[in-house]
């Protein structure tokens, strides 16, 4: 008797915050980490470094844009005093960011990242897009940016990252499979909602029109005999111009 063709079953989708809900409340796709990221502590080594750049220290304040469990903010306040502003719109993920914070100096808000940011104007010296805007729109992303101009102080910085269409792979067959509206976006095969990916070229140009970019650093292919392995990232340096 011949066999019957296999299918693969279907992956269950979970949308937008029930997604990232069940990720921090129960774990599944992603390994979530209590551990600072390693390309953010990167970037404040380099700022640390630089003659013409206002150390980070205590007395200063940070936003996170989309800070899931506030290993971020937290870092940030013990290593430098830095105080924090988290959003997220998982509220299982701002729940375990309270908990880890314990007495720091940080507070935590269950919203969205799009639309006004209810900050005051040149309040905030560091701003965090860690592999979070990309979920937004292209109306919504401009938006973003130029709210984290208005609320970041002169000489304030902005340390983003995200997915790099650039030499990836898996982009490649994500847009071929899964097209949504906006080019060079698609819909996310798990969570069901739409994803945009940069070029180095256009992120760099998006940035470049409200911010002083510094320095770009890109991950490597990870192509191994033609297939990938993981995804690409970008990490971007850019800088509010201090006498504007």
């Amino acid at each position: 008797m011949p066999k019957k063709p296999f299918k693969r079953k279907p992956k269950r989708q979970r949308h937008g915050s029930t997604f990232w809900d069940h990720e921090y409340a129960s774990g599944g796709h992603l390994k979530l980490s209590e551990a600072e990221s390693g390309d953010l502590s990167k970037f404040t080594r380099w700022l640390n470094r630089q003659k013409d750049a206002t150390p980070l220290q205590n007395g200063q304040t940070a936003l996170d844009l989309g800070c899931g469990n506030g290993r971020n903010l937290i870092f940030l306040a013990k290593n430098f005093g830095l105080s924090g502003l988290g959003y997220d719109t998982s509220s299982a993920a701002i729940a375990t960011a309270r908990k880890l914070s314990g007495e720091l100096p940080i507070n935590y808000e269950v919203r969205s990242i799009s639309g006004r940011l209810e900050i005051p104007d040149a309040s905030v010296d560091l701003a965090l897009d860690m592999m979070t805007s990309h979920f937004l729109g292209e109306a919504e992303r401009l938006e973003l940016r130029d709210e984290v101009h208005r609320v970041l102080k002169p000489g304030g910085w902005l340390f983003m990252k995200t997915f790099l269409r650039d030499g990836d792979l898996h982009t490649k067959r994500l847009l071929a499979e899964y097209p949504a509206k906006e080019p060079n976006s698609y819909i996310h095969p798990v969570i069901g909602v739409p994803e945009h990916v940069y070029s180095e070229e256009e992120l760099v140009e998006f940035l470049s029109e409200k911010f002083i970019v510094h320095k770009v650093y890109r991950s490597h292919k990870h192509v191994s005999q033609g297939k990938a392995r993981k995804r690409r990232t970008i990490a971007v340096y850019a800088e509010k111009d201090p006498y504007r």
